[in-house]
């Protein structure tokens, strides 16, 4: 019987278990990459374990624990064991990020367990060539701005490497200064990440770029490969001192990524409106949707 007991935190070592599972076993929600989670570590206290070959996390936010499905083949037993440690949970939603093929074979071997959309965590997946080409009129506005900050400002693109990580991070201190990360808890959590990512970039097999304006970096971003057609941009920032830069790294990141993938995964909204407007400007090939179960439903 799976018990609390047989999780342990997730260690940066712990990254060949994952990425051998995922090889046989691909993700479709960026939050279960292993970069993701040993990144946000601080924030959700994920831990695991392995149950006839499926891989099982749970998180702890602000001491509200919260289960996700195996991902493994399909096996009823392995739920069932998942929705036991679940029903022990007085969390609102201790059953979540279930997408959507998840949702289907659940649905149908457990009938009476409702699923409930949550939309602040459906992620965004774009054309990798609309977003680096910016193709007719859909995308005008967008390309003419990108067009204005062109031709008011001249930058270079570098790869992130070990010779620039340091700016990079100077940078991001700086991003955080601006954003007054210290006044948003979320916010002081997501720097803990990005530094984080940026200090083991390599151990993570990460990759990134960065915009240079005037010599100094202005601009960042960090993306790594999801599957095979699908590339996930985790971080993406820029001064506040640019007009429209954001478009600029945006637009030439996805030239990069366009090379070898179909898709860009840009990954959730939060429910922050201006986010998500921002986000469907982009106009999305297609979302990753992703549901709780109703706790009422699980304990039936």
């Amino acid at each position: 019987m799976l018990s609390i007991s047989d999780f342990k935190p997730v260690k940066l070592e712990d990254k060949e278990i994952f990425d051998k599972h995922y090889d046989k076993y691909p993700v479709l929600h960026s939050d279960y990459l292993f970069s993701t989670i040993i990144s946000w570590m601080d924030y959700a206290n994920y831990c695991y374990t392995f149950l006839k070959d499926s891989l099982i996390i749970f998180t702890r936010i602000e001491n509200q624990l919260r289960f996700r499905p195996p991902v493994g083949k399909i096996n009823k037993d392995v739920f069932q064991e998942i929705l036991n440690l679940a029903k022990k949970e007085k969390t609102k939603y201790p059953l979540g990020l279930i997408d959507s093929l998840t949702k289907e074979w659940l649905s149908e071997i457990f009938p009476k367990l409702k699923c409930i959309p949550h939309r602040g965590y459906f992620e965004y997946v774009y054309s990798s060539s609309d977003l680096a080409i910016l193709p007719g009129s859909r995308y005008a506005k967008i390309r003419n701005r990108l067009n204005k900050f062109k031709r008011n400002n001249s930058y270079d693109v570098e790869s992130i490497s070990k010779e620039n990580i340091n700016e990079v991070k100077k940078f991001l201190k700086r991003w955080c200064i601006w954003k007054d990360c210290e006044s948003d808890p979320l916010l002081e959590y997501e720097k803990k990440a990005v530094i984080y990512s940026m200090s083991h970039f390599s151990e993570l097999e990460l990759s990134g770029i960065i915009l240079r304006i005037n010599g100094n970096v202005e601009a960042m971003a960090v993306y790594e490969k999801m599957n095979s057609d699908t590339a996930v941009i985790h971080y993406e920032k820029a001064s506040p001192d640019y007009a429209e830069i954001y478009k600029a790294i945006n637009a030439e990141t996805a030239k990069i990524l366009q090379k070898d993938f179909d898709f860009i995964n840009r990954e959730s909204d939060l429910d922050v409106p201006g986010l998500r407007k921002a986000k469907m400007s982009y106009h999305p090939h297609h979302m990753v949707e992703v549901f709780h179960i109703d706790r009422e439903s699980l304990l039936k």
